[in-house]
């Protein structure tokens, strides 16, 4: 299976960052087993949709932003449209690469100790920098299968050694359990696995891994088995968290800490390891995320090397570690970004679904009517979503 991988690993890596540990870390403590259903559900939505933006790159051969430019007919919305995606992807991923760095820097505290937390930061970003910098496509494809393996043993290691209770696990994985106190987790849970720029991301690189439309089967099981992966290694986490017996947790480092005098070194090494890889592979998804979505809306070449290209990726990394070295969060670009990046999944939820049901644009690659009904209730959750985030940020 993972010597048949493609782009699906990228999008597996990436919504398994720091965002995501801390979150299913939380979902753990908080609630145990009682959120599992949710995951399962944030990774079929992630399916649903990431299938749909894959089989609409496969099919025109364009990325998102392209598409907006040509099919949006309406000029004040195509640039209203195309200037959300430019804030919630490329200023908002260089906004948020300081936390993806500094996931890979808790990693190597649990690892190695918090003496040299000052140099930890240049390491991250100087490992993620050389993998952009000299990886193809096919050596950043084997790179993140690796990262997504690893973080699944280390991860996977870890909650088997809490030695979970398995009919309370699979009662949360199966019964839905919903209420006042637990909504805004399970959305939570749901926004950290259905990332707004892996849709444009996946668009972009099932081009480079396969040639025609003829490969919307592979790209199929491609994204199926790369997200499932995703969902077990999230659900992993929740399940370590749960087992653990602690009533709050801050970061995987509490986690740690506490499970370590009950399960030895291995449960601080598979954590650190874990979370290593999770941080590193978001600080390399999110810069280049936002260097494709800048290709597409301006029409670069289609060349990884092309110095705008590199430029963008570059300049995210960048802020990313000088911001966790400084220790400056910039919260008005963050608070934006977030607002953006809210509406933006709906908006583009809503657009693929418009796309892939034309006829004249996907010709017999276009939506089933059974496809369009859960395509609608995922943009319907996904709408749900961008209002609670915009409300929980507005009344901050």
């Amino acid at each position: 299976m993972f010597k048949k991988s493609g782009p699906g690993m990228l999008i597996a890596a990436a919504f398994i960052g720091p965002g995501t540990v801390t979150t299913c870390l939380r979902a753990g403590v908080e609630m145990g087993y009682a959120l599992l259903w949710a995951l399962l559900l944030s990774v079929v939505a992630t399916i649903v949709l990431q299938e749909m933006a894959g089989r609409l790159g496969l099919v025109t051969r364009r990325g998102l932003p392209s598409l907006i430019r040509k099919r949006v007919t309406l000029p004040w919305l195509r640039i209203l449209m195309v200037g959300l995606i430019l804030v919630a992807i490329v200023a908002g991923n260089a906004a948020y690469e300081a936390g993806n760095i500094a996931g890979g820097v808790l990693g190597l505290e649990a690892l190695l100790g918090s003496g040299a937390f000052g140099v930890y930061p240049w390491i991250c970003g100087s490992l993620a920098f050389i993998l952009l910098w000299l990886g193809s496509y096919k050596a950043l494809e084997r790179v993140f299968t690796g990262l997504v393996l690893l973080m699944s043993l280390s991860f996977l290691i870890t909650a088997f050694l809490v030695q979970p209770d398995i009919p309370a696990l699979f009662r949360g994985l199966v019964t839905p359990n919903l209420d006042g106190d637990s909504i805004f987790t399970v959305l939570a849970l749901i926004g950290t696995t259905v990332v707004p720029y892996n849709l444009f991301l996946y668009t972009a690189l099932v081009t480079e891994k396969w040639e025609n439309s003829g490969a919307v089967q592979s790209m199929r099981r491609d994204i199926f088995w790369s997200v499932a992966i995703g969902g077990v290694v999230s659900m992993s986490i929740v399940v370590t968290a749960a087992g653990s017996g602690m009533g709050v947790v801050a970061d995987v480092l509490d986690l740690a800490a506490a499970l370590e005098p009950i399960y030895g070194k291995a449960a601080r090494f598979g954590l650190g390891v874990g979370l290593f890889a999770a941080g590193i592979s978001s600080a390399i998804t999110a810069p280049l995320a936002a260097a494709y979505v800048s290709r597409q809306t301006f029409d670069w070449p289609a060349d990884r090397k092309d110095w705008r290209f590199r430029s963008v990726w570059v300049g995210v990394l960048i802020i990313g570690v000088l911001s966790l070295s400084l220790e400056y969060r910039p919260l008005e670009i963050i608070y934006v970004a977030q607002i953006a990046n809210a509406i933006v999944l709906p908006v583009i939820a809503a657009f693929l679904w418009w796309m892939i049901r034309s006829r004249q644009l996907m010709g017999d690659q276009r939506n089933t009517v059974a496809r369009d009904l859960v395509a609608l209730v995922i943009i319907g959750i996904v709408t749900l979503l961008a209002a609670k985030t915009i409300y929980s940020i507005l009344i901050e």
